[in-house]
Order: C-alpha cells, then sequence, then structure tokens
C-alpha cells in the first residue's frame, strides 16, 4: 500500500515528526510512504487546508496513492475539504480507538488528525498509537464482528450515494479556480512522486494541463 502523508501549512513544522511515526509504523507491514509535505513552515509551496483536500481527492483517484494521512489543528478543515471530494472517505481521528473503529465500521481511505489541538507530551507516541490501530488489520472487517454485515451494506450504499452526488475529478479540477489547484500541486515533490505513481491517464492529463 501506498500511504501518503499531506501537512497544511499551520502545522508544517511538524512534519518529519509525523512521518517518522507513520514509517515507523507502517513501513514493517510492508507498507510504502510517500511524503506529499509541507516539509517545513517556509515551504515555497504554502497548502490550505482546502488544498490539502484537492492534492489528496488527485492522489486517491488517480491511484497514486492507497491512503492519505493528513490533518491540520484541529483536523476538522481538513476532513472537510477532504470530503468535499469524490472517491475520498476521510475520518476525524483523534486516538487510536476512534483510528480503529473508523478504518473497520467505515472502511474509509483517508484520516484528518488534529497536530494542534490537544497535541501535548506524548503527542509522537499518540501518533503511532493511532497508526498502528488503522492498519493492524484489513479494513473494513466490521466492529464488533457481529455487526459486518450491515456496517459492509452501510459502506456500500455510501460509495453508490457519493458516486451520484459527485461530479467526475477531471471536470472538478478544471472548474476550480487555477492558481488554487496549482498551489495544491506545487509541492516540492509532487511531479516526481505523481507521475511515478498515478494510475489513471486522464487525471494524469487533466494534472499535467493544469501545471503547464
Amino acid at each position: 500500500m501506498k500511504i501518503a502523508l499531506i501537512n497544511e501549512n499551520s502545522q508544517a513544522a511538524k512534519n518529519g515528526m509525523i512521518c517518522s511515526a507513520l514509517k515507523t509504523v507502517v513501513e514493517p507491514m510492508g507498507h510504502e510512504v510517500r511524503n506529499y509535505g509541507m516539509y517545513t513552515a517556509e515551504d515555497d509551496c504554502q497548502l490550505t487546508y482546502v488544498q490539502v483536500g484537492i492534492l489528496a481527492a488527485v492522489l486517491l483517484n488517480s491511484g497514486a496513492a492507497d491512503y492519505v494521512i493528513t490533518g491540520c489543528g484541529t483536523g476538522e478543515g481538513a476532513m472537510l475539504a477532504c470530503n468535499s471530494f469524490p472517491g475520498v472517505i476521510c475520518g476525524h481521528v483523534e486516538d487510536a480507538l476512534d483510528a480503529y473503529t473508523f478504518a473497520q465500521i467505515n472502511d474509509g481511505n483517508a484520516i484528518a488528525i488534529p497536530f494542534a489541538k490537544g497535541f501535548g507530551w506524548g503527542g509522537d507516541l499518540n501518533l503511532q498509537y493511532i497508526f498502528e490501530k488503522l492498519f493492524v488489520e484489513e479494513s473494513g472487517q466490521g466492529y464488533p464482528r457481529e455487526r459486518a454485515v450491515p456496517e459492509k451494506r452501510n459502506k456500500q450504499i455510501l460509495d453508490k450515494v457519493k458516486e451520484v452526488t459527485y461530479r467526475d475529478l477531471p471536470e472538478i479540477l478544471e472548474n476550480l479556480d487555477r492558481e488554487l489547484v496549482r498551489g495544491a500541486l506545487g509541492g516540492e515533490k509532487f511531479r516526481e512522486y505523481f507521475f511515478a505513481d498515478c494510475k489513471c491517464d486522464k487525471i494524469a492529463d487533466a494534472v499535467k494541463k493544469i501545471l503547464d
């Protein structure tokens, strides 16, 4: 699994610590981390939480990433922005129990973490516990297990609803403010990672058109 890490501007200074915690947990599981930044608070590419949603949608819908780890000060803005797009089911996760139940019940593909609110002593350990419980088992098995059948059915219903209520991502990108999207895709390593990992020619072409 390719797991993308995205930090917005208010919490960019924590990127190295978050990436280290993520890699410590998931690399022994055989997963690969792609750190899309922001890498520091002084990066030329300054991502807002709205742009986090755009970037997450591009990565997930294109197949360049299988999962997105993101957040902001409270985690709320990043979650809302991610869920504004098709192909993204993002949960708000504050602790290991949130991570486990979101993975098993809601079977999403992104989480938004509060990297400022309540983030004090032991914050790095809390991140490791979150990542451990998020990926400890195959997603979508249900919790408690006797609820697995209705929970899987509800997830399938949600997927069908989202297919109807959202437009095609290339069309969305084309109709958004061009500079907003260019900023979301302007990270230092975006081109290197995205075009190497992208599995959707249609989205790759849309991205090239925006960046050229």
